[in-house]
């Protein structure tokens, strides 16, 4: 049986995975997320999706393994948005997207390592930010804490609050792992979360 991997430590896509209800393991992708120069959002997601799954598949000893990478990428007029890391960049983040739409860029790999068949898929989501007193988002990220997110918020908490809309083909991309695009692959190469177990 195939051996399914998740090629990331985020407990937020542990958390979206665990919803198709299929059976993973995780594993620590040893990949250095610093931007290249001049990189985009939708190139360093890209890249970086590709490059988790394709090193934890190394890691494996075994080659009946589907291993799923992801990363997301987010851009304010053309200017790249990362985990802030830290309260005031956090602050600085927030205050940049005041009033404009922000594009988040959520990229996912999945390697199957029976076929050494790759498949990659990108949703951009766009979030269009309200604009608030900068006391407020001062006031979220107490609450809140998003130092580990892209972008410094966290839409499936408080974070819905900084918004006016959100614009996907996918609503579970933003939270950092495309549900609808991984479901469909996985389905292609034969690991359906709806079949029925024997």
């Amino acid at each position: 049986m195939s051996q399914l991997i998740l090629a990331s430590t985020s407990p937020y896509r542990k958390i979206s995975l665990k919803r198709l209800g299929l059976t993973f393991d995780i594993a620590s992708p040893k990949v250095d997320e610093i931007s290249l120069d001049g990189e985009q959002a939708l190139e360093l997601a890209t890249r970086l999706a590709y490059l988790k799954a394709h090193e934890v598949a190394g890691q494996l000893k075994t080659t009946n393994n589907i291993i799923i990478g992801a990363d997301q990428a987010a851009s304010v007029d053309n200017v790249l948005l990362r985990k802030p890391e830290d309260h005031n960049k956090a602050v600085n983040q927030l205050m940049a997207c005041q009033g404009k739409v922000v594009s988040f860029y959520t990229a996912c790999c999945v390697i199957d390592s029976r076929s050494d068949k790759i498949h990659q898929g990108v949703d951009h989501t766009k979030v269009q930010f309200l604009t608030l007193k900068k006391e407020q988002l001062e006031r979220y990220i107490e609450i809140e804490k998003p130092m580990n997110c892209a972008g410094a918020f966290k839409a499936e908490g408080l974070g819905i609050t900084l918004f006016q809309s959100i614009k996907s083909s996918d609503p579970t991309a933003l939270l950092g792992l495309p549900l609808i695009w991984l479901t469909n692959t996985l389905r292609k190469i034969g690991l359906d979360p709806l079949q029925p177990i024997d």
